[in-house]
């Protein structure tokens, strides 16, 4: 019995869209559906090889065959075939997860003519409504299931059952007549078929076969050959090389090659950052392909997200994300690792134990770290690209393992800093560009750059020339904290009360304005005893009249970020010091009426609130603030 089912309006939508937005890369279509065929012929090699003789297994194959009369195109696979259910989940709805980003995606894609976005959301299979006018697919599964799945691409499908004699899947597609816009006909030619295959597709493991024409010269009875006179039989021909990208030699891979590879395997639409040629042979032997994103992937960072390589044993497919393999601030790293350690049996729990996975997955981690390293060293700008979208990442990998991991991650953390435009510099060329007796290398935290760059304590530091890195991001002091120092050089935040560095002199100096002017410390100490630790006199400052410094290593940011956190019963509180100009009028006109207790703590608070204010930071009263600044302002005038 048939039954017609419309596509879901999301999905109808997105349909329209990426056949009608697509027009320059056509061809893709093809790529895609072998990649699925493979796919099938994985699923059902894996299965048969842990049924213990319950399947058979197969001679696998992919073939090809074009009816230029019917200007069809079909692709045929013994694969694993797919159920009633199959169909409707996985091609009765496109892009079932992360649709509306898709239409979005595609869209600016279009924009752009970056036009190679088909396979990113899982919707490869969709790319031949391109080029068809209908697509047929007959399918069988092990259990005996077979259907037929119709659509022209418009408002519906249709799904029946059917009779077909061997597991696997055929897809029929009808193409679409020429015009003078578009060229359909060059799809049906020998040729162009066994280019598109070499081109995209030579990696497939399995034999992609067609049959084809071969002209040969005509012989006599003696076996000579008749000059001029040929035959023409047919023969069925093997496309591809058949041995996989990563089983190749490393030199005959071409990096258009990896490229589409990633693009194909990983459905993404632009090419990786980079991509790394793994090969180990000794105790521990396996080959593996590895790729870094161009791009953050789309759901990073959304709960559906699934980290982990592809894992192989002697070429056979065994899992698809195999978390352990990659630590979770590499999450974002895509590829494979074919190793012949695994058996095909190897169970969840069984990789979690495995001292083999876990040698492989260490060797990973470095060698994928060791290719960001030499990218550093050789292409800083192109390695800027990848830190603004990765760079949180490895930050998370020094904080979320506590610094265990500092020799493997410091020398790729980059930061912007003051004296150098705000552009990324390395620990190492900060440390090399260190002033004559720098102690420390210092920062600054705040929620971004401008705010960073205003703070009061920044003053002092440009004009002594020395550099300070600006820490924008929330895990950025965390990060530093487990880093502890950078090649025996501390890190220090510039409103860390013990970061300015005194002569004999200067503190002389400090001394004696804190002993002269003890009582209006005291006052504004005891007036703000809610709010700040300590009331002190600044070494830190040079035009601005207050600052704020903190205590035992928690600055305000940390403090902001730590009780954002869920789940925080208490909050953090980090010990403030309120610190005073000595050199600004405004101090000279506090120390002036020290003795005036009642006065110095009725504008105390505006002092802090105006602190707050140069660190970037809410006030807490604004309605008293401006009361007491209106009271000021009427003395003034009067």
């Amino acid at each position: 019995m048939k039954e017609v089912k419309e596509f879901q309006t999301e999905s109808k939508e997105l349909l329209n869209l990426m056949i009608n937005s697509i027009y320059s890369n056509k061809e893709i279509f093809l790529r895609e559906l072998i990649s699925n065929a493979s796919d099938a012929i994985d699923k059902y090699r894996y299965k048969a090889l842990t049924s213990g003789g319950a399947i058979p297994l197969n001679d696998f194959e992919i073939e090809l065959k074009v009816d230029k009369k019917k200007r069809t195109i079909t692709i045929i696979d013994n694969g694993i075939g797919m159920s009633k259910n199959d169909l409707i989940e996985n091609l009765g709805t496109i892009a079932k997860s992360g649709s509306k980003d898709f239409a979005s995606r595609l869209k600016e894609a279009k924009e752009k003519q970056d036009l190679n976005i088909i396979g990113q959301f899982g919707v490869g299979f969709y790319s031949a409504f391109m080029v068809a006018s209908k697509v047929e697919v007959l399918t069988k599964t092990i259990d005996d299931e077979a259907y037929l799945f119709v659509s022209d691409g418009q408002d519906s499908y249709s799904i029946e059952n059917a009779k077909k004699d061997d597991v696997g899947t055929e897809i029929t597609i009808y193409l679409k007549k020429s015009s003078k816009e578009e060229d359909y006909d060059g799809f049906l030619e020998e040729y162009r078929i066994k280019n598109l295959v070499k081109k995209y597709s030579d990696y497939i493991r399995y034999p992609i076969k067609m049959l084809t024409k071969k002209k040969e010269q005509e012989k006599d009875a003696d076996g000579k050959p008749n000059e001029g006179k040929f035959i023409e039989s047919e023969i069925m021909e093997t496309l591809n090389s058949m041995i996989p990208l990563w089983k190749k030699n490393k030199k005959e891979v071409t990096n258009e090659e990896l490229d589409n590879f990633y693009k194909d395997k990983f459905y993404d639409y632009q090419d990786p950052f980079t991509s790394l040629f793994v090969r180990v042979d000794g105790k521990i032997t396996y080959d593996a392909l590895l790729f870094v994103p161009s791009h953050t992937p789309y759901n990073l960072y959304s709960d559906s997200y699934e980290k982990g390589l592809q894992l192989y044993s002697k070429g056979i497919f065994i899992k698809d994300k195999c978390a352990e393999l990659v630590p979770d601030y590499l999450k974002f790293v895509k590829g494979l690792v074919d190793s012949a350690d695994f058996s095909l049996n190897i169970s969840r729990e069984m990789l979690q134990q495995s001292p083999i996975l876990k040698k492989i997955s260490e060797n990973v981690e470095k060698k994928i770290l060791d290719k960001l390293k030499e990218i550093k060293k050789t292409d800083f700008e192109k390695y800027t690209g990848f830190w603004k979208n990765f760079g949180e990442h490895l930050k998370y990998g020094l904080y979320s393992t506590y610094g265990s991991k500092k020799d493997l991650l410091q020398d790729l953390l980059i930061f912007r800093s003051v004296n150098n435009d705000d552009k990324f510099i390395s620990l190492s060329d900060y440390k090399d560009k260190m002033v004559k007796d720098q102690k420390y290398i210092y920062y600054a935290s705040g929620e971004n750059l401008d705010a960073i760059k205003l703070l009061p304590q920044m003053e002092k530091f440009k004009k002594e020339g020395i550099d300070v890195l600006m820490l924008d991001q929330k895990i950025d002091e965390f990060a530093l904290l487990m880093l502890h120092d950078y090649d025996k050089v501390e890190f220090k935040s510039i409103s860390d009360e013990t970061a300015t560095e005194l002569s004999k002199e200067d503190k002389e100096k400090v001394e004696k304005l804190a002993t002269d002017n003890k009582r209006l410390l005291d006052t504004l100490k005891e007036s703000l005893s809610e709010e700040v630790s300590d009331v002190v006199i600044s070494t830190k400052l040079v035009d601005a009249p207050v600052c704020f410094s903190t205590k035992a290593g928690l600055s305000l940011e940390m403090e902001k970020t730590l009780n954002e956190q869920p789940g925080m019963e208490e909050s953090v509180k980090a010990q403030k010091v309120l610190e005073l100009n000595p050199e600004h009028p405004l101090f000279k006109a506090f120390s002036a009426i020290q003795n005036n207790d009642d006065l110095v703590k009725a504008y105390a608070s505006i002092l802090y609130e105006e602190a707050m204010l140069l660190e970037g930071r809410d006030i807490t009263n604004k309605q008293v603030f401006v009361q007491k600044i209106n009271e000021l302002l009427v003395k003034a005038l009067n």
